[in-house]
């Protein structure tokens, strides 16, 4: 799982996890182990299909607790009960991954097994991830109970394309675990950013100088992908404009992939009129090479001696961000710096007309580009200042948006 799914402030939250009888059932395994990674405390209930494909021991010998199985076995704990006990225990129901049968139960209120009957006593939120054939998934039957279950106020993972095990192609491949996970802690999370339109803008910007070479930084984006998926946990409607990186996302969070500042620059602040908040982490060029032409540029043009590259600037994305503002929209930015920190901190913020900057100095161990953690100080307009010790960049995130809500 990418390090900026790896949130892990649920300590206390229960979660029932339901499996049914698809192939994708041992995938439910790595859901249980991110879930209990993130804090939460995890019971299950495997179907009579489900135990065909992995052993409820897989859960227990795995810490989740209880496990259920078949509705005349009860409780584990010995109660007569067990089909309303994860109702009144748990924050969140998960079914991953959900056959088209257990689907039809959903839609239709059946009680015909343990897991239909903890799903229909159910009163928080439950999320439903299938897996199946894709001519199952694509029947009549099955999406009219999926569109049933969308009314009923499920939250709905769809599957994906792809092969399945029957070697067919096409939609009802069970959802990445991330995507499924993803889901699951939205509906744990407070939904204090709902409502919201967040701007982030991330990663590096690679600056051409000839057909092959580019000018550009180490930035990985972490730091802007943890704060882009803390807003979408919390409710916000995220848009992430992304230089260059590996990172994937939600389906959920559109994201607008650019290469260049001034691409970005293009991006953000067409955008910004209609956003509510904007967190500018992207590591941009300041200055760009002046191209040498549009083919690669040879040894031999050099005579064997060095050569010089002329810079031009840039625009500024967070001062021009800073200028546009209206009342009501708050801008984040980001300082990477090498220097003195507070002074540079407090000269940005003031010059760059921002709510709030957070600052790293990346020539520290653990707090650079590409490190999983970072040490921050962070200022804001209202004149609080905070010193943050080396934190995940997880972590980080959420509290900046802490941060950002005492306004």
């Amino acid at each position: 799982m990418q390090p900026h799914y790896r949130f892990a402030g649920f300590l206390g939250k229960r979660v029932h996890l339901g499996v049914t009888g698809s192939i994708a059932a041992y995938k439910a395994l790595d859901l249980l182990r991110s879930l209990q990674e993130a804090g939460c405390l995890v019971s299950a209930t495997l179907t009579d299909g489900a135990a065909e494909f992995v052993r409820p021991l897989s859960f227990e010998a795995l810490g989740a607790s209880p496990v259920y199985g078949s509705m005349f076995e009860g409780s584990p704990s010995g109660s007569a009960f067990g089909h309303l006990e994860p109702g009144q225990a748990a924050h969140a129901m998960v079914i991953a991954p959900a056959t088209a049968a257990t689907i039809a139960r959903l839609a239709f209120g059946l009680a015909d097994d343990m897991l239909s009957c903890q799903a229909l006593a159910f009163p928080g939120p439950k999320i439903v991830a299938p897996a199946m054939n894709p001519r199952m998934w694509e029947a009549p039957a099955t999406r009219r109970n999926w569109e049933m279950l969308g009314e009923l106020g499920y939250i709905r993972v769809r599957p994906w394309s792809g092969h399945v095990a029957c070697g067919d192609t096409g939609e009802g491949r069970l959802a990445p675990v991330e995507e499924i996970f993803a889901s699951v802690l939205r509906a744990l999370a407070p939904q204090d950013l709902a409502g919201r339109k967040v701007l982030v803008t991330l990663g590096p910007t690679r600056e051409p100088w000839d057909a092959v070479r580019f000018w550009s930084n180490p930035s990985s984006g972490l730091m802007g992908a943890c704060l882009a998926m803390a807003a979408h946990l919390r409710g916000a409607d995220v848009t992430v404009v992304a230089g260059p990186t590996v990172l994937t996302f939600p389906e959920a969070v559109r994201v607008v992939p650019v290469t260049t500042a001034r691409q970005m620059f293009e991006v953000a602040t067409d955008l910004w009129p209609s956003m509510d908040v904007a967190c500018c982490t992207a590591a941009v060029a300041d200055f760009r090479p002046v191209p040498f032409g549009e083919t690669k540029f040879k040894k031999a043009s050099g005579a064997g001696q060095g050569i010089t590259v002329e810079f031009t600037p840039n625009p500024d994305i967070l001062r021009t961000l800073g200028e546009a503002k209206r009342d009501g929209q708050r801008l984040i930015g980001f300082a990477a710096e090498t220097g003195d920190l507070k002074a540079e901190a407090g000269r940005k913020l003031q010059s760059k007309r921002l709510d709030i900057i957070a600052a790293n100095d990346i020539s520290k161990a653990g707090s650079g580009f590409a490190s999983a953690t970072n040490e921050m100080y962070v200022l804001d307009a209202a004149g609080r200042r905070e010193t943050w010790p080396q934190l995940d960049k997880t972590e980080v995130a959420w509290r900046l948006w802490d941060h950002l809500l005492l306004d």
